[in-house]
C-alpha cells in the first residue's frame, strides 16, 4: 500500500509517501522564519504560506520519488486538532486529489500520528502508554492499537511546549526558543528549588505548566539581566551572565522534565499491562526529557518508544504512517470529513470499518 501523507496543523507545511511501513520521500516547508519576526505563530499567515506552497512540494516529491500520482493507495491528511484555517488549506489539496485520482481519504488524527511516528523506524509493541508533549498539547494514552487510543492524562492550561516557548520569549531568546533552552541547560546542573513542578500534589494525571511560566516570568523580572539584548544571541552575554542563564535553563528544564516524569510514572499504574512506553511531540527532541524517559521505562522494565528528533516536530512521514496503518484496518473517510481545531475532541467517525 503506497500512501500520502498531508501536514498543514499549523505553521509546517509537508507532505511524504509511505509504502507498506517505509518512507519514500518527505518534503518539507519550515515557516519559522517568518513566525520569528512576530515571537509566534500568526495564524493567517500561516494559512497563506500553506496555500502558497503546498501544490509545489507535492509535485517536488513526486519528481523526486519517481512515483506518479495514480500510483497512491490512500491520501492521509492531518484532520485536527490545529489552526482551523491551516487544516482546511490540507484539508482541502486531499479532497481535490483524492477526487482527481480515485485514491480513498483517511483523517487522522494528529496527536496520535505524532505516538505512532516511530513505526518508521522500528515495531511499536502494544499495549503501550503513550505520553504526547508538543507546543499545544500535553496528554497521556493508554494505547492498545493503531486505533484504540484511550485518554488519560490531558492539558489543563499551558501545555509544556508552550511553556517553553513562553519561557524563551521572556528571556528574549529566538524564536522557537525550546531548543535553545535545552542547548543552554546541557552546560549547567539543574537548581532542583529554584521552579516548581507545578500540579503534582495530587492523584490526578492532568498537566498544568502555568504555574512554572509564571514562576520563569517572575524570576526574569526579578533578575532583568538574564534578558537577552534584541535580536542578540546569548552568545551577547558576558560569560557571568551566560553560565547564570545557563543555570535558569537547566532548572527550568528540569522541573518540566521531572514533572512528566511524575505524571507518566503515574499513569503506568493505570496501564498494569503495558509493554512500552511511548514518547512522541515536538518536545520529545528536549535532551533531558529522553534521559529522563529513559530512565523510567528501565526502570519498570518497559521498552522505549522515542521516534528520532526529526520525527518529533510535526512532519507529513508521521501522517502517511498512520494513515496506512489506518487504511489496513479498514479506516477511511468521505470527502464530507471536516477540521477540527484545536480545543475539540476529534471523533472516530471512520465509514467503512474494517475490523
Amino acid at each position: 500500500m503506497l500512501c500520502l501523507g498531508i501536514e498543514t496543523s499549523c505553521d509546517e507545511t509537508a507532505v511524504a509517501l509511505v509504502e507498506n511501513g517505509r518512507l519514500l520521500g518527505q518534503r518539507l516547508a519550515s515557516q519559522v522564519d517568518v513566525h520569528a519576526l512576530f515571537g509566534g505563530v500568526v495564524p493567517e499567515i500561516a494559512s497563506r504560506e500553506h496555500l502558497r506552497v503546498l501544490p509545489g512540494l507535492y509535485r517536488a516529491l513526486l519528481e523526486e520519488t519517481g512515483v506518479r500520482s495514480e500510483a497512491v493507495s490512500c491520501i492521509a491528511v492531518s484532520r485536527g486538532p490545529g489552526l482551523l484555517g491551516a487544516l482546511l488549506i490540507g484539508l482541502s489539496f486531499a479532497k481535490g486529489l483524492s477526487l482527481a485520482i480515485g485514491a480513498p481519504l483517511v483523517g487522522v488524527n494528529h496527536l496520535h500520528a505524532h505516538l505512532l511516528a516511530a513505526g518508521l523506524e522500528r515495531d511499536i509493541p502494544f499495549p503501550a502508554l503513550g505520553l504526547l508533549v508538543s507546543g499545544g498539547h500535553t496528554h497521556t494514552y493508554a494505547v492498545h492499537a493503531d486505533h484504540d487510543f484511550r485518554l488519560l492524562g490531558r492539558t489543563l492550561d499551558d501545555a509544556a511546549g508552550e511553556a517553553f516557548d513562553k519561557a524563551a520569549k521572556r528571556l528574549n531568546l529566538p524564536y522557537p526558543g525550546g531548543k535553545l533552552i535545552d542547548d543552554l541547560a546541557s552546560g549547567a546542573e539543574p537548581d532542583h528549588g529554584m521552579f516548581p513542578r507545578a500540579f503534582i500534589d495530587n492523584d490526578s494525571l492532568d498537566f498544568s505548566f502555568s504555574g512554572l511560566k509564571t514562576a520563569v516570568v517572575n524570576h526574569v523580572d526579578a533578575h532583568p539581566h538574564l534578558a537577552l539584548p534584541s535580536l542578540a544571541g546569548p552568545e551577547a552575554l558576558a560569560p557571568e551572565v551566560r553560565a547564570e542563564l545557563a543555570v535558569v535553563c537547566a532548572s527550568f528544564n528540569w522541573s518540566v522534565a521531572d514533572t512528566l516524569r511524575i505524571k507518566t510514572e503515574r499513569a503506568l499504574r493505570r496501564v498494569p499491562e503495558a509493554k512500552a512506553l511511548i514518547v512522541a511531540g515536538g518536545v520529545a527532541a528536549n535532551s533531558m526529557l529522553r534521559a529522563t524517559m529513559a530512565e523510567l521505562a528501565g526502570r519498570n522494565g518497559l521498552e522505549l518508544v522515542l521516534p528520532s528528533p526529526s520525527l518529533c516536530t510535526d512532519n507529513a512521514a508521521m501522517v502517511a504512517c498512520a494513515g496506512e496503518r489506518l487504511a489496513r484496518a479498514g479506516f477511511y473517510h468521505g470527502l464530507d470529513l471536516e477540521a477540527v481545531p484545536r480545543g475539540r475532541k476529534v471523533p472516530l467517525d471512520w465509514v467503512g470499518l474494517g475490523a
